[in-house]
């Protein structure tokens, strides 16, 4: 799985471009994350995204980062959190999975992502993995990670198309990326690059992340078209 997090400030591009060439090349899923934006901007761009997505075979995930209540006006696929989001237990009473939502969560180790297991969320992501000095978990933290939780593990941080295969040996589902779709002379350009460099790992993932997305696609579409009826009969 390659799963575009958008970021406004690191961004060479408008978010949107960003969004519509990734999901134009191929990607998995796209994670709307604008921290710090007001909700009328995580709405503007959650509605882009959504636009993207339409009509691509497979259709992309959309999740919108930390908040809930954009996800859940816009119909997206689900939510992704972090630390200060709210907890993932009651994120999941929320966004129940019979009702087809996808939760994931940002961990930063073993213990982490047992505790988000044990709350009910679908996937987590893990990084850093590759990058500072100093300051990497790195890819045997990232191994670790996928043995020790029954759920899809994403990696994340400093993966490029030159050290993905790397980081898939783990067995990882596959590869969360910021920077490497958004700060680069074409998104459409480094998804195809990535995607290429992926399909020549040999190792399979442990726990894919696709079955989870397959079952949520025709849901995302059915709420939002519902969210966007309802929405016509405001004045």
């Amino acid at each position: 799985m390659l799963h575009l997090v958008t970021d406004r400030l690191e961004s060479r591009w408008s978010v949107e471009r960003v969004i519509a060439d990734a999901a134009a090349a191929g990607v998995d899923a796209i994670q709307v994350r604008e921290k710090g934006q007001p909700a009328d901007v995580v709405w503007q761009t959650a509605q882009a995204a959504l636009r993207a997505v339409r009509g691509c075979d497979p259709e992309p995930m959309v999740l919108i980062n930390d908040r809930i209540d954009v996800a859940m006006a816009v119909g997206a696929s689900g939510v992704h959190l972090g630390g200060r989001s709210l907890g993932a237990a009651l994120t999941r009473r929320l966004l129940p999975r019979e009702m087809g939502w996808v939760i994931g969560v940002s961990v930063h180790s073993v213990e982490e992502a047992r505790d988000a297991a044990a709350a009910g969320v679908d996937y987590v992501t893990f990084g850093q993995v590759v990058g500072y000095a100093g300051n990497t978990p790195g890819v045997d933290r990232l191994a670790a990670v996928v043995e020790a939780v029954s759920l899809p593990v994403l990696a994340i941080g400093g993966i490029t198309p030159e050290n993905v295969c790397t980081v898939l040996e783990t067995g990882c589902a596959g590869i969360a990326v910021i920077r490497a779709l958004s700060a680069v002379d074409s998104p459409r350009v480094e998804v195809l690059r990535f995607r290429e460099a992926m399909a020549r790992s040999s190792i399979r993932p442990r726990r894919p992340l696709s079955a989870v997305g397959a079952s949520i696609r025709q849901n995302s579409r059915n709420s939002n078209n519902i969210c966007n009826s309802e929405m016509g009969d405001v004045e």
